[in-house]
């Protein structure tokens, strides 16, 4: 359902990151998701609007580039 699930997963453990770290500091930046939302993105079985991509990226530290890379 969406091709930026794997990416954000790897990106995460990349900065050694829980999913409920991350959730976390998605909350901070006003998308207010949960454990099991990011789960759900991280195996591709949620869709993800284009604003939750901006956010997961700045909580992420990367470019949104890099979260749809092949």
């Amino acid at each position: 359902m969406n091709i930026i699930g794997r990416n954000v997963k790897a990106a995460r453990e990349k900065n050694e990151w829980t999913q409920e770290q991350l959730a976390a500091k998605c909350n901070l930046l006003g998308w207010n998701i949960s454990r099991s939302t990011l789960a759900k993105i991280e195996s591709r079985v949620r869709r993800i609007t284009d604003i939750e991509v901006k956010t997961l990226s700045l909580a992420l530290n990367t470019g949104i580039e890099l979260l749809f890379k092949d």
